[in-house]
């Protein structure tokens, strides 16, 4: 099981936010390429990286900061954040990105995300996130009235590489990962699914990787590394031995 750290990028700073909510930024440092460098030194071949600003401008926002970061980081960069077209793809897989994470344009143009995914094999996440159960678009502004399994359902045969399921009640707030809600769906869908939300430690880590052969493939986490709550070189060992 894959652990990503998370940067989460507003206006070129390092940033959590508590329930999705812009008004609710704690920073954690200016140098996103330098956190990187850490989480790299902590054992991390794979990093979550969130153009914030972008998932509600609905384009590249930070695009400096994930050049920097692409640059510098040795291992594999996954990237979300106002992609929604075909010229956003094609440029961040060219810059080096090895997979783009696409949420609102999953609900409003299923048919582009799955022409994506068939193009650049392995290389199209879709996020499902979730508020009460329904899922959230639009940076999370907006909540449809689409069930999360119906929208995973969706994307069973276009080879889509994975699922970010992301509890919006949970995260960052420390309150641990919905894991309940994230193994259903992992057993709802044949797609693997990637855990987000709410992480607060080891427990977290060592529970969702009891359930790796049901289709959890990874975890997120973000605030719970800043603040001091998770050892990240002890949850990679641990998703290794999922």
């Amino acid at each position: 099981m894959i652990v990503f750290p998370a940067i989460d990028l507003k206006g070129g700073e390092v940033v959590r936010l508590a329930e999705g909510d812009m008004g609710r930024a704690t920073v954690y440092g200016d140098n996103p390429a330098a956190q990187a460098m850490i989480f790299a030194g902590a054992g991390a071949e794979h990093l979550h990286v969130v153009d914030l600003d972008g998932s509600f401008a609905g384009r590249a926002e930070n695009r400096e900061a994930v050049e920097a970061i692409v640059a510098e980081f040795p291992g594999y960069v996954q990237l979300g954040g106002g992609i929604r077209n075909r010229e956003a793809v094609e440029g961040w897989f060219d810059l080096g990105v090895a997979r783009v994470v696409m949420g609102s344009a999953a609900l409003k143009d299923p048919q582009f995300v799955k022409d994506m995914a068939r193009e650049f094999e392995g290389g199209i996440v879709v996020a499902v996130d979730a508020r009460d159960g329904m899922v959230a678009t639009e940076g999370w502004a907006e909540v449809s009235d689409v069930p999360v399994v119906d929208l995973a359902r969706r994307f069973e045969d276009a080879g889509v590489a994975s699922l970010l399921f992301t509890d919006i009640g949970r995260d960052g707030l420390l309150k641990g990962c919905n894991i309940d809600a994230t193994v259903e769906l992992a057993r709802s869908v044949d797609i693997p699914v990637i855990a987000s939300g709410g992480v607060k430690g080891l427990d977290d880590i060592h529970v969702l990787s009891l359930h790796a052969r049901d289709g959890i493939e990874g975890v997120i986490t973000g605030r719970a590394l800043y603040e001091g709550k998770l050892d990240l070189a002890a949850a990679i060992a641990m998703g290794a031995r999922a």
